[in-house]
């Protein structure tokens, strides 16, 4: 239905720690993820696999200025929706009188691909991203 979001999975959530090694270590040795990549566009960031999701671990000190959020224990939910299109989500968004940032490319469980930042009522940064294979559509100006 044009104009609605659907949610299809839970992508990713993005923890901040105290201690990254000893975050790392309890999620893989306890928790049976595994070390998916330390992330080279955001230093300090590790991304755990977690069945087909992924726990990312960043520094509970990252500078908010720098792409954190100055919440203390998550710095971010990501969602994944569809149909992804840039134009749709922009206009549904601004119907409910949320304000949305960039639609950039940017890696999640499923790889790279579109998204978008917004903030709940709370404050809390939510991620909207495309689903694997639907590239979105992209604003050809900046």
């Amino acid at each position: 239905m044009p104009g609605k979001i659907r949610i299809t999975k839970f992508d990713h959530v993005v923890l901040r720690a105290q201690d990254v090694e000893k975050m790392i270590e309890f999620y893989c040795s306890v928790l049976g993820c595994s070390l998916e990549k330390r992330s080279t566009a955001v230093a300090g960031l590790i991304h755990l696999r977690a069945g087909d999701s992924l726990i990312d671990i960043m520094a509970a000190s990252r500078d908010p200025e720098e792409g954190g959020s100055v919440a203390r224990n998550m710095d971010h939910l990501c969602i994944q929706v569809e149909p992804f299109s840039e134009a749709e989500i922009s206009e549904h968004l601004t119907r409910h009188g949320v304000e949305a940032g960039k639609f950039e490319r940017r890696y999640g469980a499923d790889g790279d691909g579109l998204s978008v930042y917004i903030r709940d009522p709370e404050g809390n940064e939510v991620e909207l991203k495309a689903p694997p294979g639907q590239a979105g559509e992209m604003a050809t100006s900046s």
